[in-house]
């Protein structure tokens, strides 16, 4: 019952909040992890009130499975983004610049937090660089399509960062799995070089050969079926077991053998994007199936962030210093790139501002790094309190950013008084009908 009551709480936190941050225009995101925040242990939680709110951790963590799941559908979403029709459409200019500025962004936050970690290694372990700078790659590309849409944002810069918000997540996903996979074995003492570098190269190629098996399954059962509420609740079915599956884990001698989620699951939406014809109406379909789900897994990231944390100025700081790190690595790493491959000087500017944004992925990331023990508490905490600072000031960015890359173009005043008078008839027209 508790239980219930408290997703039941969660949802309508979240989506009150996103009343309240309206007039602010803040991505919806960002009102999730704040109720989250306000529901959570250390404020509403205080009060001790089975259900009302998350009265300790470990009654967040009894809505693990939430996670589980909200990850699986944003890594399906997200392979959508790969179908080959439009990837040829966009050329390599995103493929280098994609791949180049997510790179770029994590080894800098890894050779900044490593300098840290030599002065203060009391307070940021190896393990913890290495899986901060993997989430680093990451990037929203929730918010920055908000934006996009909602500005109707046209142009060379905005062509360029659609597949790339896109492309980016794939890269990091990649990344964290590799230094993901060092930082487990590191925490574990595994003193054996031959797992350390054999056990992430093993769990992406496994992901990837299950994703894309899953995705060629879906394909061929969603023929079986003409209805297309049929089709929707087997894909939803499939991605259900595909992220079981990736689960699984066993050794052979001394390597694992093992799969992440996000990447099988990605590979799943991608292959399956690519071979379905119908794949388009189901995944808009499945978007709006899945959106309490995400809003849900969005309060309860938030609910997670320890503030006590945040009593150690040393923590605050390591904080401000990865946020920093991050966003000089995303921009020079497109300004550089877009050099590189000759794009105009336009692009070459204001095209890694948009790239700062971050959330959904970069969720999921510090989710799974929860299994480094306690050394995964300082992770998620700080990952938590950057998206917190990137989805408030990350899209505001992005949007001035289009804007003076000429890709939105403010309506002339004619268009507005047009709007206006049409908006002025219709309501003069309800008024004669009643």
């Amino acid at each position: 019952m508790y239980h219930l009551l408290a997703l039941s709480i969660a949802i309508l936190a979240g989506l009150m909040m996103t009343r309240v941050f309206k007039p602010l225009r803040l991505p919806a995101v960002t009102s999730y992890l704040v109720a989250g925040v306000l529901i959570g242990p250390y404020v509403l939680g205080r009060l001790h009130i089975n259900g009302l709110g998350f009265t300790s951790q470990e009654s967040v963590q009894a809505l693990s499975l939430i996670s589980e799941v909200a990850l699986a559908f944003i890594a399906f979403s997200i392979g959508s983004e790969f179908r080959m029709s439009d990837l040829k459409k966009t050329g390599k200019q995103a493929f280098v610049i994609g791949i180049f500025q997510a790179i770029a962004a994590t080894l800098l936050v890894v050779a900044v937090l490593f300098a840290i970690h030599l002065a203060v290694p009391e307070k940021l372990s190896l393990p913890q660089c290495l899986t901060l700078g993997a989430i680093a790659a990451a990037t929203a590309p929730a918010a920055t399509r908000m934006v996009v849409r909602e500005y109707k944002a046209k142009g060379e810069t905005t062509s360029l960062l659609l597949p790339i918000v896109a492309l980016d997540d794939a890269v990091g996903l990649i990344v964290f799995a590799v230094l993901f996979g060092i930082s487990k074995t590191l925490v574990e003492g595994q003193a054996d070089m031959i797992p350390t570098l054999l056990n992430p190269l093993i769990e992406i190629v496994l992901s990837l050969a299950l994703g894309a098996l899953m995705g060629f399954v879906l394909t061929q059962i969603e023929k079986l079926f003409n209805s297309h509420t049929n089709r929707l609740n087997m894909t939803i079915a499939l991605v259900f077991l595909t992220a079981a599956l990736s689960m699984l884990e066993f050794h052979i001698g001394p390597v694992k053998i093992g799969f992440s989620s996000l990447l099988t699951c990605m590979m799943l939406g991608t292959v399956f994007c690519n071979l379905c014809p119908l794949s388009e109406d189901i995944m808009k379909a499945s978007e709006k199936w899945t959106s309490p789900l995400l809003a849900l897994f969005f309060v309860v990231s938030g609910a997670q962030l320890e503030l006590s944390v945040f009593r150690d100025i040393v923590i605050i700081g390591i904080g401000v210093v990865y946020i920093l790190t991050r966003c000089v690595g995303k921009y020079y790493g497109a300004r550089i790139s877009a050099k590189m491959m000759h794009c105009s000087k336009t692009v070459q500017k204001y095209l890694g501002i948009t790239l700062f944004p971050q959330a959904g992925v970069a969720l999921g990331m510090c989710t799974m790094a929860m299994a480094l023990g306690e050394q995964g508490n300082l992770i998620r905490n700080i990952t938590l309190f950057a998206i917190l600072v990137y989805e408030l000031v990350g899209p505001l960015l992005t949007r001035e950013a289009l804007t003076k890359a000429g890709d939105i173009v403010a309506k002339s005043p004619e268009v507005e008084n047009r709007r206006k008078n049409r908006l002025a008839e219709l309501q003069a027209e309800k008024g004669k009908n009643r």
